[in-house]
């Protein structure tokens, strides 16, 4: 990466910053004003940053000085807007003192002003300026946490220590490994790499389907880190940045929930020991994305139980609506019930404050009474008459009008791909074996209770094998009791066979035992008995459980059991782990007149916490694909090599085909892969000597309106997987050498 590509890739990240000095909230009784900022900064950056590429992509300037340009200008508008805040912060000058005029004689004998005389103003009517509130500057934000600190106990600074510790060497793993997530080598970041080639949007021929039809926000963001880079050294810094957002804001909603400080710290402190979010932390994978749009949907939502919803509010939400649709359609699963609770709570604010001024009004009438009854009727009538009893239509139209701009911005954030996708395959979910193999094709209450199970089952796995079989054999067991195949098609993804072990610090698949257990506690109790957890909180508690569990259930009746499905939840778990914070604090304040009950609770929450600190040290340490220490660490290992670590045996294979092909001066080359190979490697190996793209084609094509490229065509090809199906599509006559898993073929010479 070049200096000029450090000092570019800085642009978005001041960006944000200069957003949330901007976008800090002015009411007074914001909860967590600075955190909110960052959710608003968060929201707005990550639409601007959709509907540039949508935007560019229409015009075929995907390149690096349209990018470039749209970021310095959203820079000078984010510095704009955080100089203008701050003026207008500012307190105003105090007025010049002025003589208040008194009357002669108090003047004289020093009595004190009387009340008749029209030059004094009454005592009632005055007052001091109301103090401005205004935006704490950076020192004011340092000494708030100096003091915060100067105040926590023993406790709070461990678990803040432990935090951050996990964080820093986060990014530092993110930033020293290359990208080598599976998935990513097959089409995340070829997906990247073929609209910097193309410079649009427009889908192209490939054997790879997902590389069209898996929707692509986070992808996105991955576009405008290649562009102002040259490459993709910063790659793993959009989920490490989604991970920090997902702690910020599960505090956030912490608070929200009534916890205080501690409440808040042990909130992010589970989350971030929670393996598969310390490993997804330093990733190209897209399931920590997907969870931070979805909690910012969350905490903004929480906003409106109490109060109606401004503009501002109903614009985040559709906001983070439309980016959780373009980053992970599951997602929405969570993001639906927590869209109707929204609209609820605002129902219920509109019935409650028409309930409240008719209150008002009728205490208002009974006071008048008196001083209306001597008054004619037609003067009684209009007196009565002018305090009227107020309509919750009103309301309501303002909750419907407000519904319908959050699925407006939310249209305007995904519709375009939608759009893509019908377009080329007749359906917005895309073509039908996109459809079939993922979500659920019996939604019968047998079927749903066995898959329920399963995920539950591989969520919870330990390294405890007798305990994974003896779950195991009960669950499938039980599913044949009830007449249910555990290995059906229908409810099971691909040619997968249940059980599968999950325990094992994966990226893909690690289970989260502890936090799942923590958030499923935690739900249970804030559902059951809230006031457990805060005698003042006990309608939001329960409500937020219920979306939490209708999220969960949702998921289980809507997405097959896969071994890699705990990531596919882990929107779910970022989502209810709030609840797991406010438990545990409850839990430890808890007075009880048994000590010795409450010592042995204390010491189970301790023991708990201290392994769950251990679960993340572990995942960071030992990892995979990407850990600090032992065989494939990022300090020991190449940069080539780490890209291989998944697959170690194909790295000198690639480089093999690829040298064939680039010593045959080949221009134009031609790809054979199936659905689940690798095609990355290809666009870093076969790249032009000046950087730009190589002039990759496909000879296969699943998109029926898509046709591949004829062999005859290119001047090479390269494959990966099956020998027999790149031996069918090379020419007769080209020469076709093949080795374990790579393979090439070149044109006779000449």
């Amino acid at each position: 990466m070049s200096a000029a590509g450090s000092l570019l890739a800085v642009v978005p990240a001041a960006s944000v910053l200069l957003l949330t000095v901007a976008l800090r909230s002015r009411a007074v009784d914001a909860v967590a004003p600075l955190r909110l900022a960052v959710v608003r900064s968060a929201l707005l950056t990550g639409v601007y940053a959709v509907l540039v590429v949508e935007l560019l992509g229409t015009m075929h300037a995907l390149n690096r000085p349209a990018f470039v340009t749209a970021w310095l200008l959203f820079l000078v508008a984010a510095a704009t807007a955080a100089g203008l805040r701050r003026r207008s912060s500012r307190p105003a000058p105090p007025p010049a003192a002025t003589p208040r005029p008194v009357p002669v004689g108090a003047a004289v004998s020093g009595a004190s002003p009387d009340p008749s005389d029209p030059t004094v103003e009454p005592a009632a009517t005055r007052s001091d300026p109301a103090p401005t509130r205004t935006t704490r500057a950076p020192s004011g934000l340092l000494s708030v946490a100096v003091d915060a600190w100067r105040t926590a106990g023993r406790g709070e600074r461990l678990l803040v220590g432990t935090i951050a510790g996990l964080v820093l060497v986060e990014l530092l793993v993110a930033l020293l490994a290359e990208p080598n997530n599976f998935d990513s080598q097959t089409y995340h970041l070829p997906k990247v790499e073929h609209w910097v080639a193309q410079g649009d949007l427009d889908f192209w021929p490939t054997a790879i389907h997902r590389q069209v039809t898996i929707p692509p926000g986070a992808e996105y963001l991955l576009l405008h880190l290649r562009l102002l880079t040259g490459g993709d050294h910063l790659h793993n810094l959009v989920q490490w940045a989604a991970g920090v957002l997902c702690l910020l804001v599960a505090a956030r909603i912490t608070a929200q929930l009534g916890g205080g400080r501690r409440a808040q710290l042990l909130t992010a402190f589970v989350l971030a020991t929670t393996p598969m979010v310390v490993l997804q932390a330093t990733s190209t994978q897209t399931d920590l994305v997907c969870a931070a749009w979805v909690t910012c949907a969350a905490t903004l939502v929480l906003d409106g139980l109490r109060r109606r919803t401004g503009w501002g509010t109903l614009l985040g939400l559709g906001a983070a609506t439309g980016l959780t649709a373009v980053t992970k359609t599951s997602g929405l699963i969570a993001v639906g019930p927590l869209l109707v609770l929204w609209g609820l709570a605002q129902l219920r604010l509109t019935l409650a404050a028409g309930a409240a001024t008719t209150g008002s009004a009728a205490g208002a009438a009974t006071t008048s009474a008196a001083a209306t009854a001597a008054m004619p009727d037609p003067a009684a009538t209009a007196a009565t008459g002018a305090v009227r009893r107020p309509r919750p239509f009103g309301g309501v139209a303002r909750t419907v009008g407000g519904s319908v701009l959050i699925l407006l911005v939310a249209a305007v954030v995904v519709g375009p791909f939608l759009a893509r996708v019908t377009a080329e395959f007749g359906h917005p979910l895309g073509p039908p074996r996109l459809r079939e193999s993922i979500p659920m094709e019996r939604h019968d209450p047998q079927s749903i209770l066995v898959n329920a199970l399963r995920i539950g089952h591989t969520a919870f796995d330990t390294p405890l094998a007798p305990l994974r079989r003896a779950g195991a054999e009960v669950i499938i067991d039980g599913a044949g009791v009830i007449g249910v195949d555990p290995q059906d098609r229908a409810i099971t993804f691909g040619r997968e066979i249940f059980p599968e072990p999950a325990w094992y610090p994966d990226e893909d698949r690690v289970a989260f035992p502890l936090t799942g257990a923590l958030a499923l506690i935690g739900a249970v109790v804030a559902l059951a008995r809230p006031r457990r957890i805060d005698p003042e909180q006990t309608g939001p508690l329960r409500a937020y459980a219920v979306v939490v569990l209708a999220a969960v259930l949702l998921h289980t009746s809507m997405i097959k059991w896969q071994p890699w499905g705990n990531r596919l939840i882990l929107y779910a778990v970022v989502l209810a782990v709030p609840l797991a914070g406010l438990w545990v604090d409850a839990l430890l304040r808890r007075r009880r007149a048994n000590s010795a009950r409450r010592s042995v609770a204390t010491a189970v929450a301790v023991t708990v916490l201290a392994t769950s600190a251990l679960a993340g040290v572990l995942a960071l340490s030992y990892g995979f694909p990407r850990r600090l220490v032992g065989s494939g660490s990022v300090f020991t290992t190449s940069d080539w090599d780490t890209r291989f670590l998944r697959r170690p045996q194909w790295a000198d294979e690639f480089r093999w085909a690829a040298a064939a092909v680039r010593d045959s001066d080949a221009r134009r080359i031609g790809l054979v892969q199936q659905n689940d190979n690798w095609e990355y490697p290809w666009w870093l190996l076969l790249r032009q000597p000046d950087g730009s793209s190589p002039d990759l084609v496909a000879l296969q094509s699943v998109l029926p309106e898509r046709p591949p490229a004829d062999p005859s065509s290119v001047d090479a090809i390269v494959c990966t997987g099956s020998r027999p199906a790149c031996t069918k599509l090379v020419p007769a006559g080209w020469r076709l050498e093949f080795r374990g898993y790579v393979g090439y073929a070149l044109p006779p010479t000449r």
